[in-house]
This record gives C-alpha cells, sequence and structure tokens, in this order.
C-alpha cells in the first residue's frame, strides 16, 4: 500500500521464529523499512526476518531489561511515523487501514504526535475480553522523533510529546499460545520486578511481608476478577485473574533471594580477605 508519508516498524527479538514471520507479514506492504534489533537469538529468527527485502537486522545482546533493545530500533528508524510491534503481535487488516489513512496525510496536518493502540490478548485458547485486558491500550504508533521509551520498568509504555490520540482497530497479541509459555514468561517479568525491588530498597520486614503476599494479590484479584469483570471470560478469566496477582509474592521470594546471595558472596569476599 503506497502512501505519501512513509513508515518504519521496528521491534526487539529473541528466539521469534515462530512468531516473527506472520507479524511482518501483515505489515510488509505498508512498511517502507524494518529495523528488527535481535538479541542473538539461537534459533532462525534473523534468517527469516531478512528475507523481507525492507528489513535491516541488528544484533546485540539479549539485555534483561528488553526496553533498551527497543529503543534501540526506535533510534534507528529513518520513516515519517513509527509503528513498534513485538513478534508476538499482529497488525489486523482493519487496523493497517487506519494506519494507512493516517500515512496518507502529511504529518504536518496530523495534529496528533502519536496513538494509543487497542491490543487484544490470546489467552487458554481465547481472546480476553474482560478483567482489565480489553481494551489493552499501548502507546505503539507515533510521529518519528516525538516518541521513545523510559527504558526504567517492565510494563512501562512509550512517552511522547505532544498530543496523542486513539485508534480504533484491535492489534492481536499471542504472546500466550500456551499456559507453558505464560508461566515461562511470568518467571522472566518477576525476575524484573524483583530487580526493581532491588533498586527501590524494598525492606524485608513483616509489612512489606503482608504486603507483597497477602494485600496486594488479594487487592489485584479483587479489580480483576470483580471490578473489571474477569469473570465474564470464564475459566480463562479466573486463571489470569489468580496467576497474575501471584507475580508480587514470586517477585518479593525472588527479591529475598537476591539479597540473600549478594549477602553470602560479601561475607565469602570479607572472609577471603582475612
Amino acid at each position: 500500500m503506497k502512501s505519501i508519508t512513509t513508515l518504519s516498524v521496528t521491534l526487539a527479538t529473541y528466539n521469534e521464529s515462530k512468531n516473527i514471520t506472520q507479524c511482518l507479514e501483515a505489515i510488509q506492504d505498508i512498511a517502507s523499512e524494518i529495523i528488527v534489533v535481535d538479541g542473538q537469538s539461537q534459533d532462525n529468527t534473523v534468517t527469516l526476518a531478512k528475507k523481507f527485502k525492507q528489513s535491516k537486522v541488528i544484533s546485540t545482546t539479549n539485555k534483561p531489561m528488553f526496553h533498551l533493545n527497543k529503543q534501540m530500533g526506535i533510534d534507528e528508524c529513518q520513516g515519517d511515523w513509527i509503528l513498534q510491534l513485538d513478534a508476538d503481535e499482529i497488525v489486523t487488516p482493519s487496523l493497517k487501514k487506519e494506519i494507512v489513512s493516517i500515512l496518507n496525510k502529511s504529518p504536518d496536518t496530523v495534529v496528533e504526535n502519536g496513538f494509543w493502540v487497542p491490543r487484544s490478548n490470546y489467552f487458554l485458547g481465547s481472546f480476553l475480553t474482560k478483567g482489565g485486558q480489553y481494551p489493552d491500550y499501548t502507546l505503539r504508533f507515533y510521529k518519528n522523533g516525538k516518541g521513545r521509551l523510559p527504558c526504567i520498568d517492565v510494563h512501562e509504555q512509550a512517552v511522547v510529546d505532544g498530543k496523542v490520540g486513539f485508534l480504533k482497530n484491535d492489534l492481536k497479541h499471542y504472546a500466550d499460545t500456551s499456559f507453558s509459555l505464560y508461566l515461562l514468561r511470568a518467571n522472566r517479568y518477576t525476575t524484573l520486578l524483583a530487580n526493581e525491588l532491588k533498586e527501590k530498597n524494598t525492606k524485608i520486614n513483616f509489612i512489606n511481608f503482608l504486603k507483597y503476599y497477602f494485600f496486594k494479590p488479594v487487592w489485584w484479584f479483587l479489580k480483576t476478577y470483580f471490578r473489571h469483570r474477569g469473570y465474564v471470560d470464564g475459566f480463562p478469566g479466573f486463571v489470569f485473574s489468580f496467576y497474575s496477582g501471584l507475580r508480587f509474592p514470586i517477585a518479593y521470594t525472588k527479591y529475598y533471594e537476591l539479597l540473600k546471595s549478594n549477602r553470602d558472596i560479601n561475607m565469602s569476599q570479607d572472609w577471603d580477605k582475612k
């Protein structure tokens, strides 16, 4: 689809051979360039990405804070507009048409510098419709030079200078095509959350024990399952609310383990100096 302004699509990858082809096929006809920042994948992600004529692959390390690799891709973009994707996301035909309608205007005539995109999340065989998971707005489409990632928090959104609007059509998200993949991803997220607790110098005490083991998970479950009507999605809605609330005690436990490991290392070093 030819447009009067150019679109750069960028994504950060690591072992995404199962997803990347479908992701890039959905946008290849509207992208002037595709920037793939790969964290040294062990599968054929890079080979598959290079099959697309607009693609440029940048090889780097697979950083724990993966937003750093995403921002690296954003910095490389040359198009008038940037669409930042994850490899497990697919731009629907209706969303593509909506994006093209914006690309067919001069950037100076578009008052918004960026757009929130509604995302639909696949979980346990279907797309969640409630529980605060739909519409799962994410800020992914913005004018070049107007958007950036803070690279501080695992769940952070892009920051866009100026006015931000909303698109109407969905971005399909297939991160959790199996429960095993969900648990694998949750393990990675809780490790990042544990490191955030460390950076905040969170205390290990009884009050925080109650906070992270009882108050936060219970609050999250009640909020997503009842207030945001996760029960409408049946069993998947219950499982999502329950397990997503468990990230708090898991992260706090990992944080405790991290501190204990550091103390043991310091004690060993002190002993070696004697």
